[in-house]
């Protein structure tokens, strides 16, 4: 193994590079070393905390059917296969469809990680094939259904007295397509209309293991009236909308039975109607999935779904 550091990437051709850490792994190292070592590079690499939980589990559930001294160089293909048929048919603990998926995801990753670092001459999990399992695809809203949305909104501005809240929160989510959480994170000070680019929403996370998901996104032109007048009404003083979660949520219901929905309008559903939007409207994929502030991993299935909702 070289002693300088190397960019190796997880997943081939996808995700963020992330190089194996210097240190004595060899090929008779033990596996409960080389998933120590493979989770700290994953968190060097700006994994978040909850990838980096999950992906290593995964492994040490293999080292609990192997052995964790068992040696990495040892592990055949074979040993692989019968831990993935323990794990579904042996173990007596239900493994679901996408559960085994992403077991399958997280033994490949391993793997390649260690075979590109040069520690293993054949990764025994290149055979293995990928399991791909879809969850179901979520709802969205049809052009009409959509314009009816904006256009309660709307009416909920101009009546008397005017409520720019729904206009201002709805237009929002179906133009930027920003995820509950990071509409409830957004500061006063992240919305730039002076911008040279044009106005601006930038989308932070104080979590510094979130940094990489922060990014810029345009506003549209129709929004800027409506944040206007939500300023001037309500004048939050730190965050856009300093309400609870379930609040928005009603503002949401409000909107979506004004526009006469029989669907529950959602944040998630606002999420994906965005994305669908622009996915239809031909936006380069890359773009898309940088909008949507997901890795390119999480785009595999992110993709699929836009690809089957386009149908």
């Amino acid at each position: 193994m070289p002693d300088r550091r190397e960019n190796l990437p997880i997943f081939s051709g996808s995700g963020p590079e992330v190089g194996i850490a210097e240190g004595p792994l060899r090929p008779d190292s033990s596996l409960s070393a080389a998933i120590q070592t493979w989770g700290e590079d994953l968190e060097d690499s700006g994994r978040s905390i909850n990838t980096v939980k999950a992906f290593t589990g995964d492994l040490r559930l293999l080292a609990r059917f192997m052995g964790a001294g068992h040696s990495i160089n040892s592990i055949g293909t074979h040993d692989l296969r019968n831990f993935l048929d323990w794990m579904l048919n042996r173990r007596g603990v239900p493994c679901s469809p996408k559960t085994f998926s992403r077991r399958v995801t997280s033994l490949k990753a391993f793997f390649r990680w260690l075979t590109h670092a040069g520690v293993l001459v054949e990764d025994p999990a290149a055979p293995i094939p990928q399991e791909s399992v879809l969850s179901p695809l979520p709802e969205v809203l049809t052009q009409d259904e959509l314009l009816a949305v904006l256009k309660a909104a709307e009416e909920m501005r101009q009546k008397d007295p005017p409520d720019a809240r729904p206009f201002t929160l709805v237009s929002l989510l179906l133009h930027t397509a920003i995820k509950k959480s990071e509409c409830l994170g957004i500061h006063l000070n992240h919305v730039d209309l002076k911008s040279a680019e044009g106005p601006l929403l930038w989308v932070r996370y104080g979590d510094v293991s979130k940094r990489y998901r922060e990014r810029k996104l345009l506003l549209e032109a129709s929004w800027i009236p409506a944040y206007k007048a939500y300023l001037k009404r309500y004048d939050p003083s730190e965050r856009l909308f300093p309400y609870s979660p379930r609040r928005l949520e009603y503002l949401l219901e409000d909107v979506g039975r004004d526009a006469g929905l029989e669907k529950h309008l959602s944040f998630n559903m606002c999420r994906w109607t965005s994305a669908l939007t622009d996915y239809k409207s031909g936006m380069d994929k890359d773009s898309l999935r940088q909008k949507l502030g997901i890795s390119k991993i999480q785009w595999r299935e992110v993709g699929m779904k836009l690809d089957r909702l386009a149908a």
